[in-house]
């Protein structure tokens, strides 16, 4: 009998403590409320910055925050929306910032939760534990999500935004969907990087070749042939007019499978290599063309939506 005692206490000691953590973390979890959409954002320190997914915000000019009574107008600092991460900042706001961790230490078997506040009222919180990190996905538009935390915290419409923590209520991951029965969350490092770019006036400038392509195997027959040390590469099937690629006579049907001398093995890898050290520059792409292995040069220019000022 003492052991069953024993057990249910245990039992309500983590509810007790699931339900204040959740309690302690309501006042950093804010909803994003503009023309189009609702969602949710965090905190991110004491002079009113919020983080929250690039998608959330659209293309709307207005942005509005809610916490608790009160409803404040917010700036767009910057977006990136190739990260799907957008800093806002309602100033004078009083805010209380999330604590944050540190995603690198992060495990699978890890408890999580995850929270939102879509209707400004007290936050939506799901359970759940890590099942994988840095695994790679296509993100919002088409481009590669490079070492999300997967889990399995069911995050229904209105989590993208908020805030995935542990079991001590750090921050470790920014929710940005729900897919394959998993939530899906970008680190936490990689959010503070984006944001203290974006916090500094600064722009994340991804380069743009103008293609859409996916990961293709390459025949053993090929591979002798041409001598190249790979079976996988990154076909084209179909090239934007007047793009970069375009100018550099990429055609469809060729086969990606060197950037600057870099291999390109899969989709995912060609946005990791298309960074803003490259816009401008001639960079030599090398390419299947049937069961030729030939070279050319590419100059890539800033992802649309991007300018140099």
């Amino acid at each position: 009998m003492s052991e069953s005692v024993n057990y249910l206490q245990v039992l309500k000691s983590i509810s007790d403590a699931t339900a204040e953590l959740v309690r302690r973390l309501a006042p950093s979890v804010v909803n994003v409320n503009t023309t189009m959409t609702r969602g949710t954002g965090v905190v991110l320190n004491s002079d009113g910055y919020v983080v929250t997914c690039s998608h959330v915000l659209g293309r709307s000019a207005s942005v509005k925050i809610g916490s608790g009574e009160k409803i404040l107008d917010a700036k767009t600092v910057g977006i990136d929306p190739y990260s799907d991460i957008a800093l806002l900042r309602a100033e004078h706001a009083d805010l209380k910032p999330i604590e944050i961790g540190n995603s690198d230490k992060l495990s699978p078997g890890q408890f999580v939760l995850a929270l939102a506040n879509p209707f400004n009222r007290q936050p939506s919180v799901t359970t759940g534990i890590v099942t994988s990190v840095g695994s790679t996905l296509r993100g919002w538009r088409g481009t590669a999500m490079e070492n999300v935390i997967a889990t399995d915290a069911k995050l229904n419409p209105g989590f993208s935004g908020g805030p995935l923590v542990d079991a001590s209520g750090m921050m470790i991951g920014l929710n940005t969907a729900y897919v394959w029965s998993r939530g899906i969350a970008i680190p936490i490092n990689k959010v503070k990087n984006v944001t203290d770019r974006l916090m500094d006036g600064g722009k994340i400038k991804r380069g743009y070749l103008g293609i859409v392509s996916n990961t293709v195997p390459i025949s053993q027959d090929i591979v002798k042939t041409t001598g190249i040390q790979q079976d996988t590469g990154v076909m084209i099937f179909s090239v934007e007019p007047g793009s970069p690629a375009r100018k550099a006579g990429l055609a469809m049907g060729d086969v990606l499978v060197k950037f600057n001398g870099e291999p390109v093995l899969d989709f995912y890898d060609l946005p990791r290599l298309l960074t803003e050290d490259v816009v401008g520059k001639k960079v030599k792409l090398s390419i299947l063309r049937g069961e030729k292995l030939i070279d050319l040069t590419v100059i890539s220019s800033l992802a649309k939506g991007q300018s140099d000022e």
